[in-house]
């Protein structure tokens, strides 16, 4: 999980990544999205091929870049802790609020 959190981090990851979730895309077309140089394209689809958030197969000449997203299942999976822990908190809150809300009420 901490090679895709490392890979998510950054945003023009985070762009090539929200391209390939609409399709498989050449190195040039995900380059076109971005104001860098070639080489750093390369780096982060190394890193996102690293991270397991990728793959890339050969046709011809080129290379072809798809999502993963099976990928991203562990990090939704902590995601997922996570926000059942906030939600418990929050509805725990919210019963407080509205505990306190109605004894003011029961005392005017």
């Amino acid at each position: 999980m901490e090679a895709v959190l490392h890979a998510l981090a950054d945003a023009s990851r985070r762009t090539m990544l929200e391209a390939l979730a609409d399709g498989p895309a050449t190195a040039g077309e995900l380059a076109a999205l971005l104001p860098i140089a070639r080489p750093g394209v390369s780096r982060h689809l190394r890193v996102l091929r690293e991270a397991g958030l990728v793959e890339a197969r050969s046709e011809a000449q080129r290379r072809i870049y798809e999502l993963r997203p099976d990928a991203l299942a562990e990090v939704d999976d902590w995601l997922a802790r996570c926000r059942r822990t906030w939600e418990q908190r929050l509805d725990a809150l919210h019963t407080e609020v509205a505990r306190g809300a109605r004894e003011r009420r029961s005392r005017s």
